[in-house]
């Protein structure tokens, strides 16, 4: 609707992107969207470990770059916690419907 309202008023060019209904690359499910945050979580929990190793060993990363990396893990898997939390409410929802 911006497209068509834009090459009708003078001086406002249409928005740049895909448009919608156009063939192409068919977009990601949500499934392959939960996929990939969850593998991405999974990193930053894996780094978080690594940095810790690395200070217990004594190796040469800082405390400040430890710290982040924790917070980080531990931010990512609050938010996934919240994301399921309220996918499972939305399909008790579902579960609670009349048919």
């Amino acid at each position: 609707m911006v497209n068509e309202l834009s090459g009708r008023i003078p001086g406002i060019a249409p928005a740049a992107g895909p448009k919608v209904g156009t063939v192409g690359a068919p977009e990601k499910g949500f499934g392959e969207f939960l996929t990939e945050s969850l593998q991405k979580v999974n990193e930053l929990q894996k780094d978080a470990d690594a940095a810790t190793v690395q200070i217990a060993e004594g190796g040469d990363a800082g405390i400040q770059e430890a710290m982040v990396a924790i917070e980080k893990a531990d931010v990512a898997f609050k938010l996934m916690m919240e994301v399921r939390q309220k996918i499972l409410d939305a399909y008790q929802e579902i579960t609670r419907m009349q048919v």
